[in-house]
């Protein structure tokens, strides 16, 4: 998405699945709507930050990205919040404890929702 081509393995997230295990894959949107094209009864949780100008201030403090990276990633979270509709859920990460509490708590209502092997 950002021009960055990367991928999952499969082989890994099926021996898990066939075991019975959770998989959690931290992938774009573009990614995750192609894992729900694979895996029909995943579950995609879609976590945004709690606003643009947060967004802008994070990536900056990561010091990773060249201002240019930055404007074209912002640009593209527009696209991507308006496909947040595809998802299972939306959470708003505006507080890293309490958003991995809450997609935990997802996956476990997905998870106890889920009928026996």
């Amino acid at each position: 998405m950002y021009g960055d081509l990367k991928g999952t393995p499969r082989a890994p997230v099926d021996e898990h699945l066939a075991a019975g295990d959770d998989v959690l894959l931290e992938v774009d949107v573009q990614g995750a709507l192609a894992v729900r094209e694979k895996y029909p009864d995943a579950v995609l949780v879609f976590v945004k930050a709690p606003s643009r100008e947060q967004q802008r201030r994070r990536l900056l403090e990561r010091g990773q990205d060249d201002p240019e990276a930055i404007d074209r990633r912002l640009a593209q979270a527009e696209t991507e919040e308006a496909a947040a509709d595809r998802f299972d859920a939306v959470v708003v990460n505006d507080d890293a404890g309490r958003a991995v509490q809450e997609v935990a708590a997802i996956l476990g209502a997905h998870r106890e929702a889920r009928p026996p092997p």
